[in-house]
């Protein structure tokens, strides 16, 4: 089992998310992301139910940290397959 976390990508940032890149930080179970969430100082709040992906977003310093305490980078072609994995199952 593993948490993992996308590339960063550019977006401008809007209203409610000031930064302008982010990137998702996701889980193989929810345990386990909200584990990692919390061993990287996120809220709980922040998290995101989001049907096709549950997830945190992550600014660039959160994504450092979160792979150091031993996230997995993944491509955004695995995050592709990962959500569609998540649909069949």
């Amino acid at each position: 089992m593993s948490v993992y976390v996308d590339p960063l990508l550019s977006h401008g940032g809007s209203a409610t998310f000031r930064w302008k890149e982010s990137c998702h930080m996701y889980a193989d179970t929810l345990d386990e992301l909200h584990e990692m969430a919390a061993r990287i100082g996120m809220r709980r709040s922040w998290f995101q139910n989001k049907p096709s992906l549950p997830h945190y977003d992550l600014t660039i310093n959160r994504r450092i940290m979160a792979i150091k305490a031993g996230a997995v980078e993944h491509t955004s072609m695995q995050l592709r397959d990962f959500i569609r994995a998540r649909r069949v199952a």
